[in-house]
């Protein structure tokens, strides 16, 4: 057995706020205490010990993420290297790191489960294999579904049922955990080059189907499923000014289906154009917070060099428009589209300050941490391995301000930051980056240190200075091994994938057959993922209590 004794330790799932206690391990899981059982003692004294980190929107593997790192060899060659050592492999961490890197980084800031946010079916193997090559930290993966022709034909001839049956089948071809729509009926739209921003909108090349039946239909199969993680719903409208009136709207179409809106800082924005483009914080997290059906995590911003990488297609070539940068696009036949823009997020864009405010105003505003989760949207808004600078924006509010000092007035004008003096404390820090995003993703052995719990601690020394402090962490233990001890990566496990096997009728086979043939350039036969491709396969069982 195991033990870390005497740390002060933070467990919201348990209502543990900053006790003195023992935290035991055993098999890979915290075990009652047992003075009986010998092992190993890591005497945490003076330290703080968190479950580790769960991050619930990410993008760390599959086809986009190595277009984007094909987009920006100059990254790259700017990037911290990772030399070889017994216990790792020679990569780089960069804006986008190498999937073996992604691993340790995760690790050494002691997060230990992460969800891959956007899969096409088509490409789903490669990315599980990338996966599979993430070491140390458990995965999951969202199926994108919300611009899926065979789905949108069946809401289109009002076949829910049928639509609910082949969506089942695609989580599971997919060995996916959940649902993603990212732009609902937008995506397919602007592939018919044609707009399609409005939630009443009727999508190109349809008579019936609007975004608005496309995020109610979505939201209702993810319930009707019983999937333990919500339809997690990328809005229309990502990154335009006034988009807050669609993200409003769209929590009103939801009516009370449960829903995850992901980076919800691309949405709550005012104005009318980018001239008088303004934060609109205020009033989308007053309906947030109203409507206790919803989750969401924050895709807040940082300044400094990143990449941009969604399968929002239309957003991505106007932002090269706008920028002019360098733009690479992917159409994934009959299911989505994808697009690479590199980016710089600066002080002194005047668009850039309010992102950067609004993700750090929700984060704030909305009253519930147990309900939105820290994220930056890895890599849209930041790097995943910048998380500490954002905790530390939220736990001091002297440090905030000192920040605002840089803008112009007219950036602050735009801004509710200023007036907001709530700070973070160590309990809800705990609750945005592990319980909250563990409960979120329907994961019960996640994201707490009761008993029965995987194994997945981090222990941090404690520091005034907590961005130091959240950056390096002096012990991470992930499924009982420890992977990191005294802030040197020690061992570097495989880690596991759960997919979720949603319950379907098999004739939907016969359904789909005839429509490969005729539609796709893959054989219906070779389009699923093998269960035995996906290493470390957990397969979780829906039930009625998802």
């Amino acid at each position: 057995m195991l033990r870390i004794r005497g740390g002060t330790v933070y467990d919201p799932a348990n209502g543990v706020n900053g006790e003195l206690r023992d935290v035991c391990i055993a098999g890979g899981k915290v075990v009652a205490d047992d003075s009986a059982q010998t092992g190993r003692t890591i005497d945490a004294t003076g330290m703080i010990v968190f479950p580790g980190g769960v991050d619930v929107h990410t993008h760390i593997g599959g086809a986009a993420l190595n277009f984007a790192r094909g987009l920006i060899p100059e990254q790259h060659r700017k990037a911290t290297p990772i030399f070889h050592s017994p216990h790792t492999r020679g990569g780089i961490i960069g804006t986008t790191p190498t999937t073996f890197a992604t691993g340790y980084v995760y690790a050494g800031m002691g997060w230990t489960t992460a969800n891959e946010a956007a899969v096409p079916i088509l490409s789903a193997k490669h990315t599980h294999e990338e996966l599979r090559d993430t070491p140390i930290i458990d995965k999951t993966c969202c199926v994108l579904m919300a611009n899926n022709e065979i789905i949108l034909d069946l809401l289109e001839n009002d076949e829910f049922e049928r639509a609910k049956q082949v969506a089942a089948w695609q989580v599971w071809a997919a060995k996916a955990y959940g649902i993603k729509a990212v732009n609902p009926g937008g995506v397919a739209g602007w592939k018919w080059g044609k707009d399609c921003k409005g939630l009443s909108d009727v999508v190109p090349g349809y008579k019936k189907v609007t975004p608005a039946k496309i995020v109610a239909a979505l939201a209702r199969i993810a319930d009707e499923l019983n999937l333990p993680h919500p339809v997690h719903l990328h809005c229309n409208n990502l990154g335009a000014p006034g988009n807050a009136s669609t993200t409003v709207e769209t929590m009103k179409v939801l009516e009370g289906r449960r829903t995850h809106l992901a980076h919800l800082q691309y949405h709550a924005y005012g104005g009318d154009d980018w001239h008088s483009m303004r934060s609109a914080a205020a009033e989308v997290a007053e309906h947030f917070n109203a409507n206790k059906n919803l989750t969401t995590d924050a895709g807040a911003v940082l300044f400094g060099t990143t990449v941009t990488v969604t399968a929002d297609g239309p957003w991505q070539h106007l932002l090269y428009q706008l920028t002019g940068r360098k733009w690479a696009n992917l159409d994934v036949e009959n299911e989505t589209g994808c697009g690479v823009v590199p980016y710089v997020y600066k002080e002194k864009n005047l668009v850039n300050a309010i992102q950067w405010a609004v993700g750090l105003e929700l984060l704030l505003l909305i009253d519930d941490p147990w309900r939105i989760a820290l994220t930056t949207d890895h890599p849209n808004g930041a790097t995943f391995w910048r998380y500490p600078e954002i905790v530390q924006l939220l736990m001091n509010a002297d440090f905030r301000k000192e920040q605002l000092a840089k803008f112009p007035e007219v950036a602050r004008s735009r801004m509710v930051l200023p007036d907001l003096t709530r700070e973070y404390t160590l309990n809800e820090i705990a609750i945005i980056t592990s319980a909250g995003p563990a409960r979120t993703l329907g994961l019960p052995q996640k994201g707490h240190l009761g008993v029965g719990a995987d194994a997945d601690v981090a222990i941090y020394n404690h520091n005034t200075d907590v961005a130091a402090m959240f950056a390096h962490p002096r012990y991470v233990i992930k499924g009982g091994i420890l992977v990191v001890e005294e802030g040197e990566l020690r061992a570097s496990p495989e880690g596991r994938q759960f997919a979720v096997k949603p319950q379907y009728d098999e004739a939907v086979e016969d359904y789909l057959r005839p429509l490969f043939q005729q539609h796709y350039t893959m054989s219906f036969e070779n389009y699923p993922v093998a269960a035995g491709r996906v290493h470390g396969l957990e397969v979780v069982e829906p039930t009625s209590s998802s």
